[in-house]
């Protein structure tokens, strides 16, 4: 192995260390808040995500916080979504006999 091959190891196995720290916190802050099956949705998004990066798998420079932030984006679309608001009403007048209509 030439030491220009180690190089490129040695950026490439520093970049999946990062990546898999950085989607481990996520997941494990998406389960705590969210639970289990909102985890695994993010995760998919998380790594659907990741696929989308715009550099090259052996880049030195890869920004995993980004991809945190679009899956979180992803995340709370879906939360918001899944949440419904009660249907506004508008407050009933209390009709009292003794008053004049």
């Amino acid at each position: 192995m030439t030491q220009s091959e180690s190089f490129s190891n040695s950026l490439y196995t520093d970049q999946t260390r990062l990546a898999e720290r950085e989607l481990s916190a996520f997941i494990a802050a998406v389960r705590a808040l969210y639970g289990p099956e909102q985890a695994e949705l993010s995760v998919q998004d998380w790594i659907a995500e990741s696929e989308l990066v715009d550099s090259s798998p052996r880049s030195e420079v890869r920004n995993w916080r980004a991809v945190t932030i679009v899956a979180s984006a992803r995340l709370a679309k879906r939360v918001n979504d899944k949440v419904s608001l009660p249907a506004f009403s508008a407050p009933t007048a209390v009709l009292d006999p003794a008053l004049p209509l």
